[in-house]
């Protein structure tokens, strides 16, 4: 009979998971997913300045936490972007990011350490993790600056955010997480990180919650499924508002899904990509070279800091959005 000890343990094993979030409505079911995996262990989450200013993210991320049961190390991050002044979706999310239902304090503080230290740290010390961001790139791009380095030892780095084929959702031309700090991206995705880019088209059309998946998910009668839903209740609204679609889109949690099961991606490729920081009009786009014409003569001078990192990124196209439901039904029961 072969021994099957070794494999059975190395099963047992949980993947690690460092989660960078502005914590609003969408981030908080994200993180229910990744905190509630039984596959997965949540080192440490960071926060950062975007859907609602850096502290009410903080607070928004160990309340959640707090209702996952789970003493997940919470670490303050960047209040401002790089080189621009914040400007938070407070209008998509509601005043504290959650829906304005009146949710109580959390009963811990964040950590001392700052944001861009813990993810220096955490990356040193657990070699080959995966790297969930959820917001503006900016604590990231603040670690890179000072350790280069840690992006050769993260396995995979998975980015919400970006429309790599399509119209933004904060401008014609941009997603709000890239437009938000667009230099930040900038020096993210020209960097070493193995990035797989989660552009906001896949949780549109057929990813949406319509009635009926909400209908399932309130049939949980779980804490964790109504707090699901009730926080998403003005983002719901704004989704209308902008896109005429109804129903619940969830952006980051499509993107924690890609990053539990890679296998929901049905389609994806790779390319250079990078991030437009000059102009208003299309300021935060992610330029997707998905013709594979950066070499070309007429570009090559343009993408010459690109070409020469030499660091493509990986664009899913499309996902299997019943097994994306079906993910999320599993971490609300």
């Amino acid at each position: 009979m072969p021994f099957t000890g070794q494999f059975a343990i190395l099963r047992r094993v949980k993947r690690t998971l460092l989660i960078d979030t502005d914590t609003a409505s969408d981030d908080a079911v994200a993180l229910i997913m990744a905190l509630r995996s039984p596959h997965i262990d949540v080192l440490a989450i960071t926060t950062v300045a975007g859907n609602v200013g850096v502290h009410q993210a903080t607070r928004n991320a160990i309340y959640t936490a707090e209702l996952c049961d789970s003493n997940v190390p919470v670490y303050l991050g960047a209040e401002q972007p790089l080189k621009r002044t914040h400007v938070s979706a407070a209008w998509f999310h509601g005043r504290d990011g959650l829906g304005d239902h009146g949710y109580p304090p959390p009963r811990r503080a964040p950590q001392k350490q700052s944001s861009a230290d813990a993810i220096i740290e955490t990356i040193e010390s657990h070699t080959g993790l995966v790297m969930v961001t959820l917001g503006p790139l900016t604590n990231v791009a603040l670690a890179l600056q000072k350790k280069p380095g840690i992006a050769g030892k993260v396995s995979r780095c998975v980015v919400m955010g970006g429309a790599p084929c399509c119209e933004g959702n904060v401008t014609p031309a941009a997603e709000y997480n890239i437009w938000c700090d667009p230099e930040a991206a900038r020096i993210v995705f020209r960097s070493a990180l193995p990035i797989e880019m989660v552009g906001w088209h896949l949780c549109r059309g057929e990813a949406v919650l319509n009635s009926s998946d909400i209908e399932q998910v309130l049939s949980f009668n779980t804490p964790i499924a109504k707090f699901a839903i009730e926080c998403n209740s003005r983002a719901q609204q704004a989704f209308f508002e902008q896109s005429g679609e109804h129903g619940i889109s969830l952006p980051d949690p499509v993107a924690m899904a890609i990053a539990l099961d890679p296998s929901i991606v049905t389609s994806q490729s790779e390319h250079f990509v990078d991030i437009e920081t000059h102009s208003e009009l299309t300021r935060g786009m992610t330029v997707v070279d998905r013709l594979n014409v950066a070499h070309d003569e007429r570009n090559r001078d343009v993408w010459a800091t690109p070409l020469a990192a030499g660091h493509k990124a990986k664009i899913p196209w499309t996902i299997d959005n019943n097994r994306w439901k079906q993910a999320l039904y599993s971490a609300l029961k």
